[in-house]
């Protein structure tokens, strides 16, 4: 999907060059079947190739799959999210990141949320 994402659409093919391990060509079809299956890609028909396109807009798709996460393993608890990146990922933060951090905390606390 990040490929296609970043492409705008792609065929097989061309997801398969952008891979940097890429399985076999059957696998990375069977893997857009299923991706459209479920829908998330649908594709458009040139010539003899199925040039692949997303459903839903990367934000789109970026939120769903987060409340996804939370919902999964966070019970539904932001606070317990963002704890988790947070270890994860305190040594990887910039002071100008955590910043940012700070200042949509103040903005949440202010609007009530």
């Amino acid at each position: 999907m990040d490929i296609i994402y970043k492409r705008g659409q792609a065929t097989a093919a061309e997801v398969m060059e952008q891979l940097p391990d890429p399985p076999g060509y059957s696998a990375v079809r069977a893997l857009l079947r299923v991706l459209e299956e479920k829908g998330h890609l649908r594709h458009a028909q040139e010539g003899p190739r199925y040039v692949y396109m997303p459903v839903v807009a990367r934000d789109e798709a970026k939120h769903s799959a987060l409340k996804r996460v939370l919902q999964t393993f966070f019970d539904n608890s932001a606070e317990e999210a963002v704890a988790a990146l947070l270890d994860i990922s305190q040594e990887h933060l910039s002071n100008e990141e955590l910043a940012r951090l700070e200042r949509l905390i103040r903005q949440a606390r202010k609007e009530g949320r």
